[in-house]
């Protein structure tokens, strides 16, 4: 393809979610011309608080499931394209239940490909680097869009699985699809199960930070404002079949990350406690997103990665009436894990 495509009325499934609402916070802010159908099942992370105060008039909740085929027979006409977040993303709650990931994962991709088949409309997949496995941590590689998948827990598998049938929808069925697959994102909004908030809210709780292993896990980290940006240039200007790595060269293991949050935080670099490790703990993510940078032009801009964590953590400070609800939960489920 070569000219842009121009969405007035699109939906954004998962858009109560970390990556999902701050991407529709993205296309209200950056343009204004576009309405919004939010689709969310508001599962436990799911907050609809995440994109409260958004005009209603550019941006619509509706509260259901991607798998819902007769939802969807009614909802996906009238709209230009699905930019498709919803996924049950965990790894940790993938291990303990593998269940609800095929069925989000999979089978709602698979139902939200079929719809746009029928009506003719455009998709975009957000997917994830963990479907490369992972790479050494003396390995100076990258992941490219060539690397082989190999993904190694139920949750990446499942990415995975979703990738293959968006590929095979677009080959076999003509479906204008793309794909992209991002590196870990921070920022606002973010469930308290993942590393980032888990971290800062138990610091601001007085509890000791916990880190997995041996604390060496290298994750390749992406504002998430920056992710946003490179959605929207691959969903008006990807090619149709074609896959988009989206990482901004942040690479860092947990130990240094988590000493960063510290120190951020005022308090000692050694001032937390080793759990045992997760089963499967995938060793280093590295993204290349020369494809990205090379085709569409894209430049992340959050590329001071203590300016945006102090930010983040800042975020999260001011709003403790909304983490605070999911805090508890959570953290008697990582106990019941041992971590």
């Amino acid at each position: 393809m070569s000219d842009t495509f121009e969405p007035t009325n699109i939906i954004v499934t998962g858009g109560c979610g970390f990556i999902g609402s701050n991407f529709v916070h993205f296309v209200v802010r950056e343009h204004p011309g576009v309405h919004v159908t939010v689709l969310d099942k508001l599962t436990y992370a799911g907050n609809p608080e995440n994109i409260a105060g958004l005009p209603a008039d550019r941006v619509e909740l509706v509260v259901g499931d991607v798998c819902d085929e007769a939802l969807l027979e009614r909802l996906v006409p009238g709209h230009d394209a699905i930019v498709h977040f919803a996924a049950e993303s965990h790894n940790d709650n993938s291990i303990a239940d593998p269940g609800p990931f095929v069925r989000t994962n999979v089978v709602g991709t698979y139902r939200l490909l079929e719809a746009c088949r029928r009506h003719g409309v455009r998709y975009h997949h957000v997917s994830t680097d963990e479907v490369y496995g992972d790479l050494a941590l003396d390995d100076p590689a990258r992941f490219t869009e060539e690397t082989p998948y190999r993904p190694s827990s139920p949750y990446s598998s499942t990415k995975a699985s979703s990738d293959m049938l968006v590929r095979a929808w677009h080959r076999t069925y003509g479906v204008r699809a793309t794909i992209s697959n991002c590196s870990n994102n921070y920022g606002p909004y973010q469930h308290v199960e993942k590393f980032i908030p888990r971290q800062v809210t138990n610091i601001i709780c007085g509890t000791r930070p916990k880190l997995y292993g041996d604390g060496r896990n290298v994750r390749d980290w992406i504002h998430t404002e920056d992710h946003s940006s490179a959605v929207w240039e691959i969903l008006t200007r990807g090619r149709y079949g074609e896959t988009y790595l989206v990482g901004a060269d942040g690479e860092r293991d947990n130990i240094t990350v988590l000493r960063e949050i510290l120190r951020a935080m005022g308090r000692p670099e050694d001032d937390f406690d080793w759990v045992r490790d997760r089963p499967g703990h995938d060793r280093r993510y590295a993204i290349d997103s020369s494809k990205l940078r090379r085709e569409l032009g894209w430049e992340p801009r959050h590329t001071d990665f203590a300016e945006g964590l102090a930010a983040t953590i800042e975020w999260y400070r001011d709003n403790e009436a909304w983490w605070r609800p999911a805090k508890e939960a959570t953290e008697a489920r990582y106990a019941a894990q041992g971590q």
